[in-house]
């Protein structure tokens, strides 16, 4: 009888990811493919349908391609950071030193906090007479207006998805480490290489499959940030910090568009496929080699 359901059983093992695909992912990507072609604005409860109209009209929406700047300008300030601090991190932590578990539970604390805790308490701090506002007219400078000025809102949202993701990228940077030779670093040792040399031609190279995953997960998370927008500054001011899951979540919510809010999604769904593809094999194009 096993023998039977051997040639099944990895499908079987498969079935229940499956399902969970089917039910939380491709039934709604489908509603929301539909959605996209049905026009709300004249009736909420009976809409019309308008092909491509809802397509056409959010590429000639001036507001629509601010927030793809947006989106685009987090994912540049967030990603190289949280792509590259963790590693550093993760490198220091995996030494010989006193007090390691410590360290480790104080960096990896914020992922533990619920991101409406982190960014309530961040939004305390970036106050007109917060924190940090109290240290900079302290040093003789102005106030800072961090979450009101068009110049600074987005770089404070920013901040806090860094302080948040860092120790959770740290660790699966740490559990990378653990599979590099350690002969490797002996033979390092022997040749007299310097610390920086030792990862630069060890490390790297060894954990890059690791790398191109924590950078393409950081990229995903950055053009799908909510939670910190919504509760620090509800996309303002004036669209400043407002980017494309934000303004999905506006037109469907707030302004019951769901045609035009479902278009975006559709086209967010395209530029996330089409980025972790681009960033996949630009990290491990020799993999996929024909």
């Amino acid at each position: 009888m096993f023998k039977y359901y051997g040639k099944y059983a990895p499908y079987l093992f498969l079935l229940p990811a499956g399902i969970v695909l089917l039910v939380f992912f491709f039934i709604p990507f489908f509603q929301t493919f539909i959605l996209s072609f049905l026009n709300y604005s004249n009736d909420i409860y009976s809409p019309d349908v308008c092909g491509l109209q809802n397509y056409i009209n959010l590429f000639h929406n001036p507001v629509f391609y601010k927030v793809l700047l947006n989106t685009f300008l987090y994912l540049v300030l967030a990603v190289p950071i949280l792509a590259v601090v963790p590693l550093f991190l993760a490198i220091l932590i995996n030494q010989k030193i006193k007090g390691i578990t410590l360290y480790k539970i104080l960096i990896y604390l914020p992922v533990i906090v619920s991101i409406v805790v982190a960014a309530i308490a961040f939004k305390w701090l970036y106050a007109d007479q917060g924190i940090l506002n109290y240290l900079v007219t302290s040093l003789g400078f102005e106030k800072i207006g961090w979450l009101t000025d068009t110049r600074w809102a987005l770089l404070s949202v920013v901040l806090v998805t860094i302080w948040k993701g860092i120790g959770y990228y740290m660790i699966i940077y740490l559990a990378a480490l653990m599979s590099v030779p350690k002969e490797l670093y002996e033979a390092c040792d022997i040749d007299g290489a310097n610390f920086l040399t030792k990862h630069l031609t060890v490390t790297i190279p060894h954990i890059m499959p690791t790398i191109a995953l924590v950078t393409t997960i950081s990229a995903i998370s950055a053009m799908k940030v909510f939670a910190e927008i919504y509760v620090m500054t509800k996309g303002g001011p004036l669209n400043s910090s407002k980017t494309i899951v934000y303004y999905i979540y506006e037109k469907a919510f707030e302004n019951l568009d769901l045609g035009l809010a479902s278009a975006m999604s559709v086209v967010l769904l395209v530029i996330v496929m089409a980025f972790s593809f681009v960033n996949i094999f630009c990290f491990e194009k020799n993999r996929y080699q024909l």
